[in-house]
């Protein structure tokens, strides 16, 4: 992921990433063009509610994407994480690396 700042960044609407239910390597090149992309939007909003399956590699990609954004100051948030996601995130360390929203209670 770039690190270049973007100061002249439009304003407009948040643009928004569609993980994949099956969000593994071998949809890792689709995502990460995605997220590329994001970098340049207003806002960017992570939709990972209908994850069901995932892997190391992939949220590695997302950890690098948030560390992209928040070094050229995108906004970027959470519209959901599936329960898979999170506990991948957590086996692995990663669920405040990941800025992952808290779970709400049923």
């Amino acid at each position: 992921m770039g690190s270049k700042s973007n100061p002249q960044r439009k304003a407009g609407e948040a643009r928004v990433i569609a993980l994949p239910t099956d969000f593994r390597l071998t949809e890792l090149a689709d995502v990460k063009a995605g997220l590329l992309q994001a970098l340049e939007a207003p806002s960017v909003q992570i939709d990972g509610a209908g994850v069901e399956r995932v892997d190391t590699a992939a949220l590695q990609l997302l950890l690098a994407f948030r560390r992209a954004a928040s070094a050229q100051g995108l906004p970027a948030s959470w519209l959901g994480v599936s329960e898979t996601m999170r506990d991948a995130a957590g086996m692995l360390g990663l669920t405040q690396a990941l800025e992952l929203p808290a779970t709400m209670p049923a």
